[in-house]
């Protein structure tokens, strides 16, 4: 439930940027268990990002609110290790490549997309095949093909 904010109080203006860094009316996040506490509680519905406390605290968020920075093959799945610390196998049928042929991925169960960051996307480069006819690529994984399309 959204409460309406006491009068004379103003809400943060909260932004990630391209590279996953966070930002409070300008000045850059860095306490890492603000950070964290930050990313944790990030939410999307269909208004956009925000924070729910005792009012709902909107987030810009630039391109995505996480970034891959490492993307490895472990066995029959792909891994990555996200910008936040954390890891998990990612499902490759999420990824795509976007606008600057910048890949992304869903993370965290799907409720967000992470932005691969350059280190990220020459690893899943080097585990892709690449038909430099086409500019099409596909990634094989446990016997299943996925193709690297480009999204919006």
């Amino acid at each position: 439930m959204t409460s309406v904010p006491a009068q004379g109080f103003q809400l943060p203006r909260l932004r990630v940027d391209r590279d996953g860094d966070w930002f409070d009316d300008g000045v850059e996040v860095t306490h890492p268990g603000v950070l964290a506490s930050l990313r944790r509680g990030l939410r999307r519905d269909a208004r956009g990002y925000f924070i729910q406390t005792r009012v709902r605290i909107p987030v810009e968020v630039e391109d995505a609110p996480f970034v891959a920075t490492r993307l490895e093959r472990r066995g029959a799945a792909l891994h990555v290790i996200l910008n936040d610390g954390s890891e998990e196998d990612v499902d490759a049928a999420t990824l795509r490549i976007g606008t600057g042929d910048v890949p992304y991925c869903a993370v965290k169960g799907g409720a967000f997309e992470a932005r691969l960051s350059r280190a990220a996307a020459h690893q899943l480069l080097a585990l892709a095949e690449w038909d430099e006819a086409t500019g099409q690529g596909t990634l094989r994984l446990d016997g299943s093909a996925y193709a690297l399309r480009r999204g919006a």
